[in-house]
């Protein structure tokens, strides 16, 4: 879809994903999922457009090290040591 066939939110609109929101006079405003586009003091009813998505993410971004392999584990076989490893199921 092209950017002149999309229509953006105006106000009074619910908010579908959270982030932060600019409308046509430049003011950007972070609005979150459910609430309603506000109206602009001078304007009125203006369109929002999305500029930046919120994350909330609960970690750090580092894989956790209790998924890395340890040099004296025995029982390697639930940890993945390289990405193309082949699990040999049903082999005892």
């Amino acid at each position: 879809m092209s950017n002149n066939d999309r229509m953006d939110p105006i106000s009074g609109e619910k908010v579908d994903v959270d982030g932060v929101y600019e409308n046509e006079s430049g003011n950007e405003q972070k609005l979150k999922r459910g609430d309603e586009f506000p109206a602009d003091l001078i304007l009125g009813t203006t369109e929002w457009t999305l500029t930046e998505m919120s994350f909330d993410n609960h970690h750090k971004g580092t894989t956790d090290p209790r998924l890395f392999p340890k040099e004296n584990d025995i029982d390697k076989q639930g940890k993945i040591d390289h990405p193309r490893r082949q699990m040999d199921r049903g082999k005892k």
